[in-house]
């Protein structure tokens, strides 16, 4: 393998996730095995994904890598930065205080109107979590 352009891209967790799920899967249907310190680093990856409470850990997915120009087209009126919007899409932010964390200096660059409505566009977007996997309920039931 050859690397042409070192970082010309910089590729979000669902593409990351998709690439190793259909990888994985495409191994599976050729009955072949990787070497295997890529095969650890695979199912490691992908469990990490997986693990609640990571915003591909819910199945099925809500959402999937068509959502990332959705989302962009969206935000543009707020200008966000390229690295917030990959921060946005990768954690999926349900509150404000999340949101802080993405957003440099956000409570100077937006009101509090501006703020919940970033939050909804993300939620309409991306999808909301669960009611029981927010309050921490998803293990009391079992």
């Amino acid at each position: 393998m050859k690397i042409l352009e070192a970082q010309s891209a910089v590729l979000t967790n669902v593409e990351v996730y998709t690439f190793l799920s259909d990888q994985e899967k495409q191994y599976e249907k050729e009955n072949r095995k990787g070497p295997a310190n890529l095969e650890t680093l695979r199912k490691e990856v992908l469990q990490y994904f997986e693990t609640p409470p990571g915003p591909l850990s819910q199945k099925p997915l809500p959402y999937d890598s068509a959502a990332i120009p959705v989302l962009f087209k969206r935000l543009r009126p707020y200008q966000i930065s390229k690295g917030e919007f990959i921060m946005m899409f990768n954690i999926r932010p349900t509150s404000i205080p999340v949101l802080n964390t993405v957003i440099e200096d956000m409570e100077e660059r937006f009101s509090e109107e501006k703020q919940q409505e970033i939050l909804s566009i993300i939620t309409e977007v991306l999808g909301q979590f669960p009611e029981e996997e927010e309050n921490g309920q998803g293990d009391e039931a079992a």
